[in-house]
């Protein structure tokens, strides 16, 4: 990577870590926050469900705004206001007498504002990096992101040891100083001429998809079960080390950290390995990282050891660090760029409820009977595997052979089909 593109990246992976924080900072404070408001475990855990539901939902239409307007356009107000809805919920706790519903308001408000950030942050690096280089910019991303994923119940159990409430306020502290990086520092290639009606802009997204339908689907199923698998067998594991092992607070927070340090790892490694590889290995990356999702959940299915389970789900972290650089490069090579903000926001709703939904499904369904819980969940993971396995095509890397730069040839080709054509020897053309 030129060095000049060193500080705007950087900038630009904080956005994908600041995300993490949304629900995985508050977690360790969430019984913290149940005693203080005297709430019940569902009522606290509609905390994390007001801002999943608004983010999930908006990330598409985050997408095609960015497409229209530029993503740096949509994706720093969208920070700005993550970091104030953040902002708000420590303030309703910290003044109101009565301040759930407004914590919940203010949860929503920085839901929205989440869904316009990490998927922008991807497809804005897939505008930005021109050469097999990409491969190894969207390693790093979803290092940042695991490297999030790390750090945030560690953040959130140190400051929730000062105040219940006090993790909201690292929101705005910490995402702030991104949003103005970001604005600053990164150069957007953004093109006036790639805006098009709504009508137009559908088409064109149904085109890109209908070039490689299966391929999308299976890259779409693929990225949501990976992380719905990984963060329900964390959940999980969560429990197990409170109620079994009697290891809680912030050294629970360091151990858990252990399998997702591992995706971040893996995730940082695999980027480079794939851009080395000019992306024709990533069916077989996203392949390899299902399998070992797959052992690693029949693993877990079969022993109650700690030190097992640990093994598990760290194999668990690093088949995800090797799936998922590869599907986002998939994703991203999918289409050309005025089509790139909502495949990759479609791909973002995708991932966002597999992460959301994985620990409630876990925690229902492991009560009954664990280990078909987990053999059937490996099962599944497999078959999408062989689903992936079958339909997945390698993508054209801009700069590697064979591949279109920036869609230009697809761009081209709309404009040839737009142009009017000279008609027939021979033939009458209509006056109008």
């Amino acid at each position: 990577m030129k060095s000049k593109m060193r500080m705007q990246f950087a900038w630009l992976c904080g956005v994908p870590f600041i995300l993490v924080l949304s629900n995985s900072m508050i977690i360790p404070a969430l019984p913290l926050i149940q005693s203080a408001l005297k709430l019940t475990p569902f009522q606290v855990g509609l905390l994390v469900t007001a801002f999943s539901v608004p983010a999930g939902v908006f990330i598409p239409i985050a997408g095609y705004l960015s497409d229209q307007f530029g993503r740096k356009t949509i994706m720093v107000p969208s920070l700005f206001l993550f970091a104030i809805g953040g902002a708000m919920v420590g303030i309703a706790a910290w003044l109101l007498d009565n301040p759930f519903m407004w914590m919940i308001a203010a949860r929503i408000l920085q839901g929205i504002g989440g869904g316009g950030t990490y998927q922008l942050a991807m497809a804005l690096t897939g505008d930005i990096f021109q050469t097999s280089e990409r491969a190894k910019a969207l390693g790093l991303l979803e290092s940042a992101n695991g490297l999030g994923k790390v750090i945030s119940p560690i953040i959130g159990s140190l400051t929730a040891a000062i105040i219940w409430f006090a993790p909201f306020f690292v929101y705005p502290l910490l995402t702030i100083p991104v949003a103005i990086g970001v604005w600053v520092t990164v150069r957007e290639p953004f093109d006036e001429d790639r805006r098009q009606p709504l009508r137009q802009y559908v088409r064109a997204v149904g085109r890109a998809v209908s070039r490689n339908p299966l391929s999308l689907a299976a890259a779409y199923v693929a990225g949501a079960l990976v992380l719905f698998m990984l963060f329900g067998v964390l959940s999980y594991i969560s429990d197990v080390l409170e109620d079994n092992y009697g290891i809680e607070g912030a050294i629970k927070g360091f151990v858990i950290a252990i399998p997702v340090l591992a995706m971040a790892v893996t995730s940082y490694f695999s980027g480079r390995w794939l851009q080395k590889q000019a992306g024709k290995v990533c069916k077989w990356a996203s392949v390899i990282g299902m399998s070992l999702v797959a052992g690693g959940l029949v693993l877990a299915a079969f022993t109650d050891n700690v030190y097992v389970l640990m093994a598990s789900v760290s194999a668990q972290g690093i088949g995800s660090g090797l799936a998922l650089p590869a599907i986002n490069l998939l994703i991203t090579g999918a289409a050309a760029e005025e089509e790139r903000g909502m495949i990759t926001g479609l791909y973002g709703t995708m991932r966002f409820f597999g992460a959301a939904f994985g620990p409630p499904i876990f925690g229902a369904l492991v009560v009954t009977n664990k280990i078909l819980l987990f053999v059937t969940a490996a099962g599944i993971v497999v078959a999408a595997a062989i689903f992936g396995y079958t339909c997945i095509k390698a993508p054209k890397l801009p700069g590697s052979e064979g591949g279109d730069p920036s869609g230009k040839r697809e761009k081209k080709r709309q404009t040839d089909d737009a142009r009017p054509r000279a008609p027939l020897p021979g033939r009458r053309v209509p006056l109008r």
